[in-house]
C-alpha cells in the first residue's frame, strides 16, 4: 500500500512540473492566390519520455478578436478537417514528430487572420501559439492625368495641376508626387495633396490623389509624376507613372524682332518679312510700327509683318509690342531695316561725243548707291577700262564705237545698272592697210578685183581713175559710220594703173594699184592649144616606149655575148637612135606691150588715154 502511494505521488509530482512549449512565427506573408503555409513547432520539457498521445488542433480567429473557430483536429487515431467553415476542403495539415504544418490553398484577402496551433499532451499538459497571416495584392500601375487647360501664374492661391490613381491593391497603397524627380511635400501656400481611398466589395483598395500647386513661370518646362508605394511579402515596392508637362500661362516680359526673309542684304523691290516673338504664353499677337511714326500701326496679324516691294523710304527702325500690353510699356522689340539701292548710271558726256583724230577725251560713269560699287567699261564685249573714269588718248578711227559702263555692287550682286556713250572720230580719209601702192601681176584676158577700204568721218567720196583697161566696173559700194568700201572689177588687156581717191571736207588720200599684164604662150601650128598639147603627149609616150624596147634588145644581146663591149659601139647606137627619134617643136610668141600713163590726182594731171569713175 505504501509502495503504490509512493508511485502515485511521484506521478503527480511529475505532472505538476511537466511543460509543453509551442513555437510559431509572429506573421506569415503571402501573395494573393499563393499557398499559405503556417508552421507550428512544439516540445515537452521536464519529462523523462514524451507523451505518446498528443492532440493537435488548429483554430482561426479575427485579428484582435476573442472569438475563434476550430478548422482542424488530429490525434494518434484520427485527423479531421472541420466542416462548414471557410477552410473546409481548402486546407491541408501534415504532422510529424514535434511539428504540425497547416497549408491554405489559394490565399484570399479574407484569410488575413490569426491562426492558432494548440498542442495537448494529456498528462504532459497543453499549450498553443499563433501566427498572423498577411495576404498582399500589388495594385495596378498608377495613371496620371494633367489639367488640359492652361494654368495662369496670376491665379491667386493653389491650382489643380494633375491627378493620379491606382486600383486594386491590398493593403492600401500610398501615392507620392514628384516635380523633376524631386518629391513634393505638403507646404502651405505652395503644395497641397488630397488623397482619397476606397475599398470595393472584394476587399481591394483604390487610391486617388490630386495635386494642388502654386504654378510659377519656371514650371513651363517642369515634369510632374506620381509614384505608388505598396507592401509585398518581406518588402515595400514602388511603381512610377509617366511624367507630364503642364501648360503654364504667363505674361510677356521680353520681345525680339528680326528679319525672317530675304536672307542677306535687302534691296529695293524685295518683299521683306519681319517676325516678332515674345516669351509669353500663350504667344500673343503683336502690333508693328516704325520708330519714326510711333502712332501708325503697320499691322497686327499674328507675329509677321510683310513689306512688299520695299523702297529706300521703307528703311528705318521697326518695333513690335504684344497686343495685350499697354502701348507705353517698355516690353517691345526693335530692329534696323536697311533697304539698299543703286540708281541708274549717269554717263558724262551723254549719249554721243564727236572727237577729232588725235584728240583726248575723259568720260565718267557714276551711279548713286547705298553700298560700294564697281565700274567696268566694255567695247565690243571686251573690257577696256576699270573704274568710273574712261580715258581715250590720241583718238583714231579704231577709237570710234559704243562704250558701255557696267556698274555693280559686289556685296549685293543683284543690284546692277549700266550706261553708254557713242564716240565718233572725225578726220580726213585713211586707207585701211599700210601700203600706199599695191603691185600685182595677172594674165592677159583675166579679170581682177581691186578693193579700196577707207576710214573717215564724215563719209568720204571715193573715185577711181583707171588707165590701161577698156573694160571695168564697180561691183561693191557699201559704207558704215566710219568705214567705206569700194570694189572694182578690171579686165586685164595690158599693164593697168588704178588710182583710188577718197576725200571729204577734212582732206583726201589715194591708193595706187599697178597690174603687170603677163602674155599668154601660144603654138606656131594652127592647132589649138588643147590639140597641140595632145600631140606633144603622144610623141613623148612613143619615145618612151621606143627607148624601153631598145634597152631590152641591148640587154639581151649583151647577155648572149653578141654585143661588142666598147665605147665606140655605144656612141654609134646612141647617135642612130637620136637621129631616128629627133622631134622639133617651134614656138612663136606675140607680145604686145602697152605703156601705162598714171594720172597724178594730187597734181591735177589728166591724160586722154585713161577712164575715170567717181563713187
Amino acid at each position: 500500500m505504501s509502495a503504490l502511494l509512493f508511485v502515485c505521488l511521484q506521478a503527480l509530482l511529475c505532472c505538476a512540473w511537466a511543460k509543453v512549449e509551442v513555437t510559431m512565427h509572429d506573421s506569415t506573408e503571402v501573395y494573393l492566390g499563393d499557398l499559405a503555409p503556417i508552421s507550428c513547432q512544439y516540445s515537452f520539457t521536464d519529462v523523462d519520455t514524451e507523451p505518446s498521445d498528443v492532440i493537435i488542433q488548429w483554430f482561426v480567429g479575427g485579428v484582435g478578436s476573442s472569438s475563434r473557430s476550430r478548422i482542424f483536429y488530429g490525434d494518434d487515431s484520427q485527423t479531421m478537417v472541420d466542416e462548414n467553415t471557410d477552410y473546409s476542403g481548402r486546407i491541408q495539415v501534415t504532422s510529424d514528430k514535434q511539428a504540425s504544418r497547416l497549408v491554405i490553398q489559394e490565399a484570399r484577402l479574407t484569410d488575413e487572420k490569426e491562426f492558432f496551433c494548440q498542442i495537448n499532451g494529456m498528462v504532459a499538459g497543453s499549450a498553443e501559439g499563433k501566427t498572423h497571416l498577411r495576404v498582399f495584392a500589388p495594385p495596378q500601375a498608377p495613371v496620371i492625368e494633367g489639367v488640359l487647360t492652361g494654368i495662369s501664374v496670376t491665379n491667386e492661391g493653389l491650382s489643380e495641376v494633375a491627378s493620379c490613381e491606382t486600383l486594386n491593391g491590398f493593403p492600401k497603397p500610398n501615392i507620392t508626387w514628384y516635380r523633376n524627380n524631386t518629391p513634393l511635400m505638403t507646404t502651405p501656400g505652395h503644395v497641397n495633396v488630397l488623397m482619397l481611398g476606397t475599398r470595393d466589395s472584394g476587399g481591394f483598395y483604390s487610391v486617388q490623389s490630386t495635386l494642388r500647386y502654386k504654378v510659377l513661370k519656371e514650371d513651363k518646362d517642369a515634369r510632374f509624376s506620381c509614384e505608388v508605394s505598396f507592401f509585398v511579402p518581406g518588402a515595400i515596392r514602388t511603381v512610377e507613372s509617366s511624367s507630364i508637362n503642364i501648360t503654364v500661362h504667363y505674361p510677356t516680359t521680353m520681345v525680339e524682332l528680326w528679319k525672317e526673309s530675304p536672307q542677306g542684304l535687302v534691296k529695293e523691290g524685295d518683299t521683306v518679312e519681319l517676325r516678332c516673338q515674345g516669351d509669353g504664353s500663350p504667344p500673343p499677337s503683336f502690333i508693328f510700327n516704325r520708330e519714326q511714326e510711333p502712332d501708325v500701326d503697320l499691322g497686327d496679324s499674328g507675329d509677321i509683318l510683310l513689306l512688299t516691294s520695299v523702297t529706300r523710304k521703307d528703311g528705318g527702325i521697326y518695333q513690335c509690342r504684344p497686343q495685350d500690353v499697354d502701348g507705353a510699356s517698355e516690353v517691345r522689340g526693335e530692329m534696323q531695316l536697311n533697304v539698299h539701292f543703286l540708281d541708274p548710271a549717269v554717263v558724262v558726256p551723254k549719249e554721243s561725243e564727236l572727237m577729232l583724230r588725235g584728240e583726248d577725251l575723259i568720260a565718267t560713269c557714276n551711279a548713286l548707291s547705298s553700298l560700294k560699287t564697281s565700274t567696268v567699261w566694255y567695247k565690243d564685249g571686251q573690257q577696256v577700262s576699270h573704274g568710273n573714269m574712261l580715258q581715250l588718248k590720241d583718238a583714231t578711227y579704231d577709237t570710234a564705237g559704243e562704250y558701255i559702263c557696267d556698274v555693280t555692287v559686289p556685296s549685293l550682286p543683284a543690284l546692277h545698272t549700266h550706261g553708254s556713250i557713242h564716240i565718233i572720230v572725225q578726220g580726213a580719209p585713211q586707207m585701211v592697210g599700210m601700203e600706199q601702192e599695191v603691185q600685182l601681176e595677172e594674165a592677159v584676158g583675166r579679170t581682177v578685183n581691186l578693193s579700196c577700204e577707207v576710214q573717215s568721218y564724215p563719209r568720204p567720196v571715193v573715185s577711181w581713175n583707171i588707165v590701161g583697161s577698156q573694160s571695168w566696173q564697180e561691183v561693191v559700194n557699201k559704207a558704215s559710220d566710219h568705214m567705206t568700201q569700194s570694189v572694182v572689177s578690171v579686165l586685164v588687156g595690158s599693164d593697168v594703173s588704178a588710182l583710188c581717191n577718197a576725200s571729204n571736207e577734212m582732206g583726201s588720200e589715194v591708193k595706187l594699184f599697178s597690174i603687170r599684164a603677163i602674155p599668154r604662150v601660144t603654138s606656131a601650128t594652127r592647132f589649138s592649144p588643147v590639140e597641140g598639147s595632145g600631140v606633144i603627149i603622144v610623141v613623148i609616150i612613143l619615145c618612151l616606149l621606143l627607148l624601153a624596147v631598145l634597152g631590152s634588145v641591148l640587154y639581151f644581146l649583151q647577155k648572149k655575148g653578141k654585143l661588142p663591149c666598147g665605147r665606140s659601139g655605144k656612141q654609134e647606137i646612141t647617135k642612130e637612135t637620136n637621129a631616128k627619134n629627133e622631134i622639133v617643136v617651134e614656138m612663136k610668141t606675140n607680145t604686145r606691150t602697152e605703156e601705162s600713163v598714171l594720172l597724178k590726182a594730187v597734181n591735177g594731171d589728166k591724160k586722154d588715154t585713161g577712164q575715170q569713175m567717181t563713187v
